[in-house]
């Protein structure tokens, strides 16, 4: 069993953070603040020691996908590089969200199987712990079956509710566009395809409500995308739908809130200031006590670099602003074993260099209690001095 011993660094235990030393063997934390043992030690100090991310709505694993429209690599390589990218970011449980949609193309059917087929395949090979969020898209009436079957056989960590019809009309000529491009169809196979889908709306409503019964009794979290009032998220939260989404506006926030729901909002609007899309400003939101999840959404450095933007910014102390990376998208997932540093609890452990504000440094990643990323050499230590005596007496 492999022992490693992190010796001196500012650590976060619960709401505080405190000098010490961890003591990590095979995949859970062993000790805290015991002396030196293992078979490897980190030298942590002038860092801060902190819990692993974890994200749990993420789809910039596309882009290793496709980087350019019509421009696709093979599934594994795209994952393979999406986990080191994962890591390196300090993520060391992520759940890639995938999108199953009406459409063609990226986000359709062929792609949605042969993305769950190659996680299980290659998670036991992958650093973080990778996980399948599926993210429905509600009028894709057609896979309801499969997915039902899915969820029974215990192939999904998630499921999302999407909706994004709204999006193929002449509304948002950019987002269309877009949409066209990713399915590779003309705009008038397109529009015609769209007319088909929507001739089918009254069918949706029903749909929703049997895949999350699916969901619960399975015990798989659920989550709406995208809320737009009070009335919609009582709607889901009533079919036991318990995680908003990016709620777009403050009223449907402060309802979801009330209620006790879980707020998800993307980190990389944090980092930048605010929504892409010109909707809620995120880091409003967390000063108001209206968001308790930030995810990576499409940049996987943002949950990090954001983390400390709050800081910096004055919004939050640093263990409430970690907690939005870490141990809240934890339970959220209903993930009970890991998101802090206890004993007991998974070793999912970042040694972070933060000593240029706003531009934290990952130097070292422990996942499910290996070493998988060093940046610095140095900071490794020979074995204890109890077992270096033993080998020059021998």
């Amino acid at each position: 069993m492999t022992e490693i011993y992190i010796e001196g660094g500012r650590t976060l235990l619960g709401q505080e953070i405190g000098e010490t030393s961890l003591t990590i063997s095979g995949s859970s934390i062993a000790d805290i603040a015991g002396t030196a043992q293992g078979a490897l030690g980190l030298d942590a100090r002038g860092l801060l020691v902190m819990p692993g991310i974890v994200d749990i709505h993420g789809d910039a694993f596309e882009r290793q996908l496709m980087p350019r429209p019509g421009v696709d690599f093979p599934v594994d390589v795209a994952l393979i590089d999406s986990d080191k990218q994962a890591i390196t970011n300090g993520i060391t449980t992520v759940f890639h969200g995938t999108t199953w949609s009406w459409e063609p193309g990226l986000r359709g059917a062929e792609n949605a199987r042969g993305l769950l087929s190659a996680i299980e395949t290659l998670r036991p090979h992958l650093a973080a712990d990778t996980r399948f969020h599926l993210r429905q898209e509600t009028f894709n009436l057609d896979a309801e079956d499969e997915i039902i079957g899915w969820i029974k056989d215990r192939r999904i960590d998630l499921l999302a509710f999407n909706d994004h019809m709204d999006l193929t009309g002449i509304t948002k000529p950019a987002k269309r566009a877009k949409m066209v491009e990713r399915t590779g169809l003309s705009s008038q196979a397109f529009d015609e395809l769209v007319t088909r889908v929507l001739s089918r709306a009254d069918q949706v409503p029903a749909s929703i409500a049997r895949l999350a019964e699916a969901a619960n009794a399975a015990g798989i979290a659920t989550l709406s995308h995208d809320d737009n009032s009070p009335a919609m998220r009582a709607g889901f939260r009533d079919l036991g739908v318990r995680i908003a989404e990016f709620p777009i506006n403050e009223e449907t926030a402060i309802a979801s809130a009330e209620a006790g729901d879980f707020i998800i909002y993307g980190a990389p609007n944090v980092v930048r200031g605010g929504s892409h899309t010109g909707w809620t400003k995120a880091s409003d939101m967390i000063a108001k006590g209206l968001c308790s999840v930030l995810a990576s959404d499409y940049y996987y450095p943002a949950q990090l670099l954001a983390a400390f933007r709050l800081v910096h910014d004055g919004i939050l102390a640093l263990p409430q602003a970690w907690s939005l990376v870490s141990s809240a998208p934890a339970q959220a997932a209903g993930l009970t074993d890991r998101g802090d540093i206890a004993t007991g609890r998974r070793a999912d452990i970042l040694l972070i260099d933060d000593s240029v504000a706003l531009r934290p440094r990952i130097v070292a990643v422990i996942a499910n209690g290996k070493l998988v990323h060093l940046a610095d050499a140095q900071r490794l230590r020979p074995a204890t001095p109890l077992r270096q005596k033993a080998v020059a007496a021998a």
